[in-house]
């Protein structure tokens, strides 16, 4: 397949060779001025196949020493050797920068040139520059406002689309202004049929790119929304979460090792507050507080988004912290081990305890929002308020899930309108 591109793209450059060439621009007032040796800006002009831009060389000649067949200034004075010396260079440069492009890109127009030449064209105008550079200030933002686990979906988003580029075009990068609606759809296919994603994690991929296209065109790199009209793949919502039976299982099954009593702990924890790892893990005591009627909160604001949430601690997440109290270092409440041996640890305890359920520590947020929350009739708003959600629509997928909620609803209901209404056969 190389090779094939490879004769392609000498197809390409045979058809469409560069060509630059310089001349005088004769103007009407300078000739009317009727003084001997005037002289007249050199302007250059690329050509490239059908297309031609021009540019101002920033030098100026008198008629007597230039050569309109060779454009260059004649003789062997200081000023033609300079002047020529200056064409030269330029010339050099104009031939570097169509090089350079048409290797990373695999194709160059005349204006592509001239404003690399100009020193208008950066790397963040190509598609895998700017994501990059995106990568990198995501990246400064990790462990203030940003998790970790959001940097690495870009790292992969990252991979993948350098993957595709080079598979699709067979060139290194592509102009950031060429990416279009059948990209956008040719890469989501990808992902799903040559990469072997699951639909969610396609989404997922598609949207981080969406993102970066919304930054290009706040930026003003890019001058129209390439994703209008995209529709992204319906996939069935599937929330992670334990049933009340499989819940309780977990938290009654008796467990030897303490690694993974540790770790049930913090599940449990954060089923009980709807606390994310990374929120767990950067808990503080000063995080803690106590209000006048002896409840205990937790007020903090999410790792991943930077949302406030405050939650109201029950008995046993109270217990847990009391039980895990002076073991953290630097003001943390918990000693929290890295969330990938946190994981393993629970599939452990899964087994243990007849879950036959791949659970990860994220289960725990969901079970908090669909079984201690909402199946028990908290209102959605308050859970998406405790959860840190920045729109209730986020919370309202537990919702449409959460049949015990239904039922629970049903029951209060059916209290509520007994002996209210009268039906007549």
């Amino acid at each position: 397949m190389k090779s094939n591109f490879v004769n392609v793209k000498n197809v390409y450059v045979m058809n469409n060779e560069l060509k630059v060439s310089f001349y005088l621009k004769r103007e009407s007032r300078l000739e009317k001025s009727n003084k001997e040796n005037v002289e007249y800006p050199i302007i250059g002009k690329i050509s490239i196949g059908n297309s031609i831009a021009q540019f101002s060389s920033k030098r100026c000649v008198s008629e007597l020493l230039w050569d309109v067949k060779s454009g260059r200034a004649t003789g062997k004075s200081r000023v033609a050797v300079e002047l020529n010396r200056e064409i030269n260079k330029i010339n050099l440069s104009i031939h570097h920068h169509y090089k350079e492009i048409l290797e990373r890109t695999g194709k160059v127009t005349a204006t592509d040139v001239k404003n690399a030449f100009q020193g208008i064209a950066t790397a963040q105008e190509t598609l895998l520059g700017f994501f990059n550079e995106l990568v990198q200030e995501f990246h400064l933002r990790v462990g203030i406002d940003r998790a970790n686990s959001t940097y690495v979906k870009y790292l992969n988003t990252q991979m993948h689309l350098e993957r595709f580029i080079h598979t699709k075009y067979h060139v290194q990068d592509i102009p950031l202004t060429q990416l279009d609606l059948p990209f956008i759809e040719s890469f989501a296919l990808y992902l799903r049929v040559e990469r072997k994603l699951q639909p969610e994690t396609v989404n997922g991929r598609i949207i981080l790119l969406q993102k970066a296209v919304r930054i290009a065109l706040y930026r003003g790199l890019i001058s129209r929304p390439p994703f209008f009209g995209y529709k992204p793949q319906k996939c069935k919502t599937k929330i992670k979460s334990l049933t009340a039976e499989e819940f309780e299982r977990l938290l009654t099954t008796p467990l030897e090792r303490p690694t993974l009593v540790f770790a049930r702990d913090m599940f449990v924890f954060s089923s009980f507050t709807g606390m994310a790892y990374s929120d767990v893990r950067k808990f503080t005591w000063k995080d803690l507080t106590k209000e006048e009627d002896g409840s205990q909160w937790i007020s903090m604001s999410r790792q991943k988004t930077g949302t406030p949430f405050n939650v109201r601690l029950l008995d046993i997440p109270i217990q847990i912290i009391e039980k895990y109290r002076g073991m953290g270092k630097e003001d943390k409440v918990f000693p929290m081990t890295a969330l990938p041996n946190m994981d393993i640890r629970l599939k452990i305890i899964a087994k243990l305890c007849d879950i036959d359920k791949p659970v990860a520590y994220h289960w725990s947020r969901h079970t908090f929002a669909s079984q201690l929350c909402l199946s028990q009739g908290v209102p959605i708003e308050t859970v998406s308020q405790m959860m840190g959600h920045r729109d209730i629509h986020t919370t309202q997928r537990y919702a449409r899930v959460n049949n015990d909620k239904i039922a629970n609803d049903m029951k209060i209901l059916s209290v509520r309108v007994a002996n209210k209404y009268t039906y007549v056969e």
